[in-house]
C-alpha cells in the first residue's frame, strides 16, 4: 500500500534520461493549476550549485525546479549534495552546509547515517506543500550502489512513494533500458512503479505504438506518455555542459571563450551569454587550444590550485598572455578570479593537499583558502566605463582575497548602510575579476560587461524570460502527452480550459 502523501518520484534508466527536466515541467503543470508543489532530490552529485536565501547550498537543478514551481528554493529540496574535488573524492554538503570531504568508499559507509536528515527534509517539505516531485539520481539499476541507498529505490521504499521510470529514446535501446532496469529491481521495488515515460521521441508515433504495446504486455506496466523531442529550450543543466546555441544569431558575433578545466564549476554562469544573439560562446575542453576570441572568461573551480596547474599544463596560460598582447580582455569568476591574482594558498588542504602557488599575476590580489565557506545571495551595482548597472548574483567560495585596486561591484548587506565592494579591475582596465556567480544573468550588467569587453552596441538578453517561456513550452508538451490522472490520482487537476 503506497503512502497517502501526495508525492511522485521520477527515476531514470540512465543519467540524463530527462529526470530533472520532467520534474521541472511537472512542477509548472501543477503550479499553474494552483497546486502548491516543491521539488526534492535526496542526493545530488554536481559542481553546479545555487545558494538559498538563508545561506545554504543546493544543486542548481533543484533551484531551477523551484523556479519552475514558483517557490523559493530551500536546503530541504536537496539535503545531500556531493561536489567532486577529484575523481575519487567529494565534499559532502548536508542540508546546505559542508560537513566533510570523503572518498567514494567512505561515502558508501556514510550513507547508512544519511537517511535521517534526508527523511527530515522530506517531511518538512510535506508539511509545507500539497505535493512533492522527487528526482532520483543516476539509475536504480546500479545494483552495486543499492546498499543503504538514499537516492533511488532505497528512498522510495523508506518514504513509501510511487515511482515512474523515464528513458531517453534518442539514445537508442529504450525498450532494453526499461525492461532491463525493471529486472534489476526487487519485487517490492517493481510493485511501486506505476508506469514508464519515454522521452525525446522524434517522428510518427504510430511507428512506435507496436513497441509500446509489447512493453506494456511484457512488463504489466503502462506507458504513461511519450514526450516529443523539444529543441531550443533554455533549461538549467544539472551538471553536463550544454554547448547548444540558439539558431537566432546575428551574422557578426562577439567571440567569447570559456576554458573548461577538470573541476570547473557553475558553468550555468554562461547560459545568458550562450543565448545572447550577439555572442558566439565556445567552451574549450581540457587540452584543446584556445581559439581566437574577443573575451576569455575563466569559470569557477572546485579545486582552484589543481585546476590552475591543469590550465598551465594545457598551455592555456600562454594563450591567455598572447590574447592580452593582441588587445583581448579577460574576466574571471570566483575560482577564475583567484587564478588571475598574484598567489593562492591552501594552508589547511581544504581543496587538496596543502599548497601555495603563484597565480597568473594579472590582478593585484592574493587569496587564502579558509575553512568556512561563504554562501550568500547579493544585489548591488556594477561600475565600468564610467557607467553603472544593477547586478545580482551569489557567492559560493572558501577563498578570502586581499585586493589592491579598484573594485567593480559595490553593495550593502541587508540591514546595514555600509558600502562594501567585490572584485577587482586591473590598472590597465583589461582584466576583471569577481566572486559573484550569475552576473551575466542581470541584463543591464551583462550588456555593460560586453561593452567593457569591446562589444560597443551590446543588446540586452533576458535569461529569466527565456527560462519562463521554455518551462511553459515544456509544461504544454507534458500536458498534451502524459496521462496526468494516472500520475496524480489524488489531486484534482483542472484542464487548461477550466483554469
Amino acid at each position: 500500500m503506497l503512502s497517502t502523501h501526495k508525492a511522485l518520484m521520477v527515476q531514470g534508466t540512465t543519467s540524463d534520461a530527462g529526470k530533472s527536466v520532467l520534474v521541472a515541467g511537472l512542477g509548472r503543470v501543477l503550479a499553474r493549476r494552483g497546486i502548491s508543489v516543491a521539488p526534492f532530490k535526496s542526493q545530488n552529485m554536481a559542481l553546479n550549485s545555487a545558494v538559498t536565501k538563508d545561506g545554504g547550498e543546493i544543486g542548481r537543478a533543484q533551484a531551477f525546479q523551484a523556479f519552475a514551481c514558483g517557490v523559493e528554493p530551500t536546503v530541504h529540496m536537496n539535503p545531500i549534495l556531493l561536489k567532486p574535488n577529484s575523481d575519487c573524492a567529494a565534499q559532502v554538503i548536508v542540508q546546505g552546509k559542508a560537513t566533510a570531504s570523503m572518498d567514494a568508499i567512505g561515502f558508501q559507509s556514510y550513507k547508512a547515517f544519511a537517511m535521517p536528515p534526508v527523511m527530515a527534509s522530506f517531511e518538512i517539505l510535506q508539511s509545507q506543500f500539497e505535493t512533492i516531485l522527487i528526482e532520483g539520481a543516476g539509475s536504480p539499476a546500479e545494483v552495486n550502489l543499492r546498499a543503504n541507498d538514499i537516492a533511488n529505490m532505497g528512498f522510495a521504499e523508506e518514504a513509501d512513494v510511487p515511482v515512474i521510470i523515464v528513458a531517453d529514446i534518442d539514445r537508442g535501446g529504450v525498450f532494453a533500458h526499461l525492461t532491463g532496469t525493471l529486472n534489476c529491481l526487487s519485487q517490492s521495488e517493481q510493485d511501486r512503479i506505476i508506469g514508464f515515460v519515454i522521452n525525446r521521441f522524434r517522428g510518427d508515433i504510430k511507428l512506435l505504438e507496436p513497441g509500446l504495446d509489447w512493453l506494456e504486455e511484457k512488463t504489466g506496466k503502462p506507458v504513461i506518455g511519450v514526450i516529443p523531442y523539444l529543441q531550443g529550450l533554455m533549461l538549467d543543466a544539472e551538471d553536463a555542459i550544454d554547448t547548444a546555441q540558439s539558431d537566432d544569431k546575428e551574422s557578426e558575433l562577439f567571440n567569447i571563450v570559456v576554458p573548461v578545466y577538470p573541476r570547473a564549476s557553475n558553468h550555468t554562469d554562461f547560459d545568458a551569454l550562450r543565448m545572447h544573439p550577439q555572442v558566439n560562446l565556445q567552451f574549450v575542453r581540457p587540452g584543446d587550444p584556445l581559439p581566437a576570441a574577443d573575451l576569455i572568461v575563466l569559470p569557477g573551480s572546485k579545486s582552484v590550485i589543481s585546476d590552475l596547474a591543469s590550465l598551465r599544463a594545457y598551455g592555456w596560460d600562454k594563450h591567455i598572455a598572447k590574447h592580452l598582447r593582441y588587445g583581448g580582455k579577460i574576466a574571471g569568476i570566483c575560482g577564475g578570479y583567484q587564478m588571475l591574482g598574484q598567489r593562492i594558498a591552501d594552508p589547511f588542504g581544504m581543496e587538496g593537499e596543502p599548497a601555495s602557488v603563484e597565480g597568473l599575476g594579472y590582478l593585484q590580489c592574493e587569496t587564502t583558502i579558509e575553512k568556512e565557506k561563504v554562501l550568500t545571495q547579493k544585489t548591488g551595482t556594477l561600475a565600468l566605463l564610467g557607467r553603472e548597472a544593477p547586478v545580482r548574483g551569489y557567492e559560493i567560495h572558501m577563498g578570502v582575497s586581499t585586493v589592491h585596486g579598484k573594485s567593480p561591484i559595490s553593495y550593502k548587506n541587508e540591514g546595514s548602510d555600509n558600502v562594501l565592494f567585490d572584485g577587482l579591475v586591473s590598472e590597465d582596465d583589461v582584466v576583471l575579476g569577481t566572486y559573484w556567480h550569475g552576473v551575466f544573468d542581470s541584463p543591464d550588467a551583462c550588456a555593460l560587461i560586453l561593452q567593457w569587453a569591446g562589444l560597443e552596441k551590446a543588446k540586452q538578453s533576458n535569461l529569466d524570460a527565456l527560462r519562463e517561456k521554455s518551462i511553459d513550452v515544456l509544461a504544454d508538451a507534458l500536458e498534451a502527452n502524459l496521462d496526468l490522472d494516472l500520475l496524480f490520482p489524488e489531486l484534482k487537476l483542472l484542464s487548461k480550459e477550466e483554469r
